[in-house]
C-alpha cells in the first residue's frame, strides 16, 4: 500500500464519522430534550464534544502527511499523536460533565418520565457505533495510525455508553426513574476508561515509547536472515504517525568493504520495508563482528 492510498483510507475512515456523529449528535439531542432523558440527552452532548476530536484529527492527518522537510527531518506524523492526546482531553471533559449532571440531578431528585423516542434513539446509537468501530479499527490496524485508533475507541466508548443509556432510559420508561441518571453516571466511568487508554497509548508514541515486541523480534529475524550479517547488536524503534523509524546495530565482518557492507545494509532495508508496510525508514550503523567497540552514546 503506497503513501497516498493509506492517507485516503484514514481519510475515509474519518469523514464517514464525521457525518454520522453529526447525524447521532442530533437525532440524541431532540430525543433527550422532547423524551425527557437526562441519559439521552447526555449521550448527544458527548457527540458534540467528538465533533472537536474528529476535526482536531482531521487538521493531524493533514499536517502528518507533509512529506518531511529541513526543520522536520522525520517528518508531521508525530501531530497524529498529539491529536490522539486532544482527543483524550476532551472524552475526559465530557466524562466530567456528565457525571456532574447526574449527581445533580440524584442530589436534588428532580427526575423525568422518558419518553419512548429516547428508547428508540439509544438503541439506534448502539447498532450505528459499534458498525462504526468495527469498520474504524479493522482501519486503523492496517494502516497502524494512531490517530485513528482514537477514532475508533472513540466509536466504541460511544457503544458502550449507549448500552447504559439504554438500560437507564429504558428501566426509567417503565417507571424506574432512578436509573437515567444512574446510566449517565455509568456512561461517564466508561467515557473516563476509554479516554485514559487513548491518552496512554498516544503518550506513549510521543515519548518515543518501543514498538511491540512482535515487529521488533521479526525486524531482528529479517536482518540476521541476510548472508553478511552476523549479529543484530541493536534495535530500536519509535512511531511517526501512520509509520515506524527503526534503528538497528548491525555486526559484520570487519575486513568488509564499505561497498559490500553498504550493499548489504540495503538488502536488509529492502527487506524489511517489503514485509513491514508501515515501517517509513530505516537507520542502519555498522559494527565490526567479534571485536571490542564503544557505541557512544549520551542518553
Amino acid at each position: 500500500m503506497d503513501r497516498d492510498e493509506r492517507f485516503a483510507r484514514a481519510d475515509r475512515v474519518i469523514k464517514v464519522g464525521f457525518w454520522i456523529n453529526a447525524f447521532l449528535m442530533v437525532m440524541k439531542l431532540l430525543a433527550g430534550h422532547f423524551g425527557n432523558s437526562e441519559a439521552v440527552f447526555a449521550d448527544g452532548v458527548e457527540s458534540g464534544c467528538d465533533f472537536i476530536a474528529i476535526l482536531s484529527t482531521i487538521i493531524a492527518l493533514k499536517i502528518g502527511r507533509k512529506p518531511f522537510d529541513d526543520k522536520h527531518p522525520y517528518g508531521h506524523g508525530k501531530a497524529e499523536s498529539i491529536s490522539a492526546v486532544l482527543v483524550a482531553l476532551v472524552i475526559f471533559a465530557t466524562g466530567g460533565g456528565i457525571l456532574y449532571n447526574a449527581v445533580t440531578t440524584i442530589i436534588n431528585r428532580e427526575y423525568a418520565e422518558p419518553q419512548l423516542m429516547a428508547v428508540i434513539a439509544a438503541f439506534a446509537t448502539i447498532v450505528i457505533k459499534e458498525t462504526l468501530f468495527r469498520y474504524s479499527r479493522t482501519v486503523s490496524k492496517r494502516l497502524e495510525s494512531p490517530a485513528v485508533e482514537a477514532i475508533a475507541k472513540d466509536h466504541r466508548k460511544d457503544a458502550l455508553t449507549s448500552v447504559a443509556t439504554l438500560i437507564g432510559v429504558g428501566g426509567a420508561y417503565f417507571g424506574i426513574v432512578l436509573l437515567d441518571p444512574l446510566a449517565a453516571g455509568l456512561t461517564a466511568l466508561f467515557i473516563f476508561h476509554i479516554g485514559w487508554e487513548t491518552f496512554r497509548s498516544a503518550a506513549h508514541d510521543l515519548m518515543d515509547g518501543q514498538p511491540p515486541e512482535e515487529l521488533i523480534s521479526g525486524v531482528t529475524a529479517i536482518a540476521e536472515s541476510v548472508p553478511g550479517v552476523e549479529h543484530v547488536h541493536e534495535i530500536r524503534g519509535r512511531r511517526s504517525g501512520q509509520y515506524l523509524i527503526v534503528d538497528l546495530k548491525l555486526e559484520m565482518d570487519p575486513e568488509m568493504t564499505v561497498k559490500e557492507s553498504h550493499d548489504i545494509a540495503t538488502e536488509v532495508k529492502r527487506l524489511i520495508f517489503e514485509r513491514f508496510p508501515n515501517v517509513g525508514d530505516v537507520m542502519i550503523h555498522i559494527n565490526p563482528h567479534e571485536e571490542e567497540h564503544e557505541d557512544l552514546i549520551r542518553l
